[in-house]
């Protein structure tokens, strides 16, 4: 009943995440449409009887400019996802130094990630090691040619064998369950995002300096360079507002799964404390600090321990993408 249990709930994951993810492309097309609303609001309007400003807005041509846009966002967008959808194991394999780990280097680990696959029909995924003294593993890649289970040198010296069984057991489970696949998608759209924000602030910040605040600047052009500067600072709020709705979205998605993860974890090594073992000693010494990308370390098996820490610590507990060690521990070690 336990199996079956855990199967429904994988599933019921599975349409939940999927939801979560028709979300992002949602939330930008929603942000487009935001923006020129807000850019027809400051443009449109008249002056009443005390000759006060009254803001209007024409939504018929809010809505025609953005059936105007919608082609080159969707292409854009689209165009961008499909490059990242490629090219995502190089990009992640370049931003945590992973490399390529060979059956001849460590034996040890290929055995087991080879009996743990042939026990649970799984494929034989690719298995990369990052040069980490710390402990630490993920897994990534979003079909059978890409599926990467990558650990650091410091969890292959630390752990036994029936310990690192489990981690890889729920690093495996990630990949059953097609998490990684999620995630990686979940990852490219936050990218996407966050990309754009960057380059509105660019673009902000050049024509704050540059544009048209120059005292040889004419009034036409000042007055061009200060509807500029409306402009992207409108674009900047709508895109930051995107970017937390997807932030939110990210969580949802993350959490539930790592306790997926170590439950299928546990069933695949057939010992549920040794994988606990695994995670206590993994808690006091977490790797990986120096990748700085937040969105590629919720594919971490624990976060590391530098990104805990800053002004928000307080509120890492309630929008950590991992749950807290200490939980998943104590549930490990009831069975």
């Amino acid at each position: 009943m336990k199996y079956v249990g855990m199967q429904t709930q994988i599933r019921r994951n599975n349409f939940y995440s999927m939801l979560l993810l028709l979300a992002f492309p949602v939330i930008l097309l929603v942000t487009v449409w935001v923006f020129l609303f807000l850019i027809n609001w400051f443009n449109g309007g008249f002056y009443d009887a005390y000759g006060d400003f009254v803001h209007e807005v024409n939504y018929t041509e809010v809505n025609a400019y953005f059936l105007k846009a919608l082609p080159w966002v969707v292409g854009g967008v689209g165009v961008w996802f499909l490059i990242a959808y490629a090219f995502n194991s190089q990009m992640i394999q370049s931003a945590v130094g992973a490399r390529p780990l060979e059956r001849r280097e460590n034996p040890r680990v290929y055995n087991i990630v080879e009996n743990l696959c042939i026990a649970n029909g799984m494929d034989m995924p690719k298995v990369n090691v990052v040069n980490d003294p710390q402990l630490n593993a993920f897994a990534s890649g979003i079909n059978k040619s890409s599926y990467t289970v990558t650990v650091t040198t410091g969890l292959l010296d630390l752990l036994d064998d029936d310990e690192l069984a489990g981690v890889i057991g729920h690093e495996l489970t990630h990949i059953r369950n097609r998490d990684t696949r999620l995630l990686i998608t979940g990852i490219i759209f936050v990218g996407i995002i966050s990309t754009l924000m960057s380059m509105i602030v660019r673009m902000l910040y050049y024509n704050l300096w540059f544009g048209g605040g120059s005292r040889r600047s004419s009034d036409k052009e000042g007055n061009n360079g200060a509807g500029m500067v409306i402009v992207l600072a409108v674009g900047l709020v709508c895109m930051a507002i995107a970017y937390q709705f997807s932030i939110l979205t990210r969580f949802a998605i993350s959490r539930r799964r790592e306790y997926m993860a170590d439950a299928g974890g546990a069933e695949m090594c057939g010992n549920p404390r040794a994988l606990a073992s695994a995670l206590r000693k993994i808690s006091r010494d977490p790797g990986l600090d120096n990748v700085e990308r937040e969105d590629v370390a919720q594919l971490f098996i624990m976060r590391p321990d530098e990104m805990k820490e800053g002004v928000m610590s307080l509120l890492s507990g309630l929008f950590s993408t991992h749950p807290d060690p200490a939980k998943r521990i104590a549930i490990l070690e009831q069975f």
